[in-house]
């Protein structure tokens, strides 16, 4: 693996993982979903994926996304997307995904959403 692409941080009622990359497509989807499948298996309900930094997403990283979210539902967790620039917040706006993703702009937000 080149440098960082990802760092995943356990905390107290979820798993953070930060996307090091400013792109998240087919270079890097295949090892997050990888990672994301790990994290499942190893008994993580709740995801927050942290996008800051991320100036290209392409379909394969929405699609990691999807992962990220149907492990975090088929466990009854909750994945929260934060850290959108405006470019990603449009693709999935575009893909229609905005109504089905959890979507934090905030940390009071994003522990708000984990609350419930």
């Amino acid at each position: 693996m080149r440098g960082r692409e990802f760092e995943v941080q356990t905390e107290k009622t979820h798993t953070r993982i930060k996307i090091c990359a400013d792109r998240l497509d087919a270079l890097l989807a295949p090892r997050l979903k990888s990672e994301l499948v790990v994290l499942s298996g190893s008994g993580v309900a709740n995801i927050v994926m942290d996008l800051n930094g991320i100036a290209y997403c392409d379909s394969s990283g929405l699609s990691a996304i999807l992962v990220a979210h149907r492990l975090c539902r088929t466990v009854s967790g909750t994945f929260v997307l934060t850290g959108l620039s405006k470019e990603v917040e449009r693709l999935i706006a575009i893909s229609q995904l905005d109504s089905v993703l959890r979507i934090a702009y905030t940390e009071a937000q994003v522990e708000e959403m984990l609350s419930h």
